[in-house]
């Protein structure tokens, strides 16, 4: 599958909405989904350093992975007009929700795959495991660390090395997983 870095925010950010449609922890955030497509594309065009897309056989987005490198810092002062457009009054849930991230994070340098989310009628298809091969292919052994949000998902990254390093639960909200792939040789 041809994964390749995008800069086609806008696409990112439907598709990353229509992969999390029945996410709990966007569920959380977001009752309803409403404003997760402007979210997802200012977190891809503001916040993460690496947007990477899968085309669907029509060319449309398939997937998305956003990535962060070691120490990458987010252009906060930029993404939060965007987030506020998308979010409305849900931007203090956005805050909490990556202060409570923050808090569970591993020391030491290791990337960071903020999210992974294939299309629904793709699901199960390779489309998020070529995604997550050519992410992990670029980053000359470092650990990498994510949190899922659904325990369902869990076995997907272990198939990778991820391991579960924690579970934790948001403020009033669901469960999370973070995990953490250890350094490759």
């Amino acid at each position: 599958m041809d994964v390749r870095e995008s800069d086609d925010f806008d696409a990112a950010g439907q598709a990353l909405a229509r992969a999390f449609h029945d996410d709990p922890v966007i569920g959380w955030l977001l009752p309803g989904n409403r404003g997760a497509a402007g979210m997802f594309a200012t977190l891809a065009r503001h916040t993460h350093a690496i947007t990477e897309t899968a085309p669907s056989g029509g060319g449309a987005v398939a997937g998305v992975a956003l990535w962060d490198p070691p120490g990458h810092r987010p252009d906060d002062e930029a993404a939060i007009p965007g987030l506020v457009e998308a979010m409305g009054d849900r931007v203090h849930q956005g805050l909490l929700l990556e202060a409570e991230f923050a808090r569970h994070k591993p020391a030491g340098p290791y990337w960071y795959l903020a999210q992974l989310g294939t299309v629904p009628e793709l699901q199960g298809t390779g489309v998020g495991g070529a995604l997550m091969r050519a992410g992990l292919a670029r980053f000359g052994g470092l650990p990498v660390y994510l949190e899922s949000s659904k325990e369902s998902n869990v076995p997907f990254y272990e198939r990778f090395g991820f391991v579960v390093t924690e579970r934790f639960t948001l403020p009033d909200g669901p469960p999370v997983w973070g995990m953490l792939r250890p350094p490759q040789s």
